[in-house]
């Protein structure tokens, strides 16, 4: 089975994540789901459930040295929804939380990765989204940017477009 890493950030289609995971291991997917430290304050009260949904520790931090690693090794990863300071993060290798900077090291590794902004209109005409959306593209991530990336985010296009990732190679 591959494994898929689900990460989320702090946008409206993080409440669907459940069903999103559902929709995942009914591909075949075994998902571990990672969330920025405010995705993780919004899902607050469901990350147990969605610890027993996965099988998989939620994590929204990264592990102390000499922990052991709890998840198996990522065949894929999908960073959806990504907020506008993500992506901006990612594409700068920020890495001030723990799924910024395992997609920023993903990278490096050849793990391939799909992203899906959730920004609003303001925040996709920002210059600086442009530039890091074509830096992230440039460095091999499918980064899927609906033409209005606040009100077009889809979780079936992005999952499916993981399975296209993973099928091309």
């Amino acid at each position: 089975m591959s494994t898929l890493y689900l990460f989320a950030s702090a946008a409206e289609p993080v409440f669907d994540i459940a069903r999103v995971i559902e929709d995942a291991q009914a591909d075949g997917w075994d998902v571990c789901l990672g969330l920025t430290p405010a995705a993780a304050r919004w899902l607050a009260g469901s990350l147990d459930g969605l610890a027993v949904l996965t099988a998989h520790p939620v994590r929204w931090d990264a592990p102390l040295p000499g922990e052991p690693e709890v998840w198996p090794a990522a065949s894929a990863v999908l960073f959806a929804p990504a907020t506008f300071a993500a992506v901006n993060q990612w594409a700068l290798g920020i890495a001030d939380s723990f799924v910024v900077g395992f997609a920023a090291e993903g990278i490096g590794q050849g793990i391939p990765m799909v992203a899906m902004p959730c920004v609003s209109a303001a925040h996709a005409r920002h210059p600086q989204f442009e530039r890091s959306v074509e830096a992230l593209r440039g460095a091999g991530v499918s980064v899927l940017v609906p033409d209005d990336p606040a009100v077009g985010f889809s979780w079936p296009l992005a999952l499916s477009a993981v399975r296209e990732r993973i099928a091309v190679g």
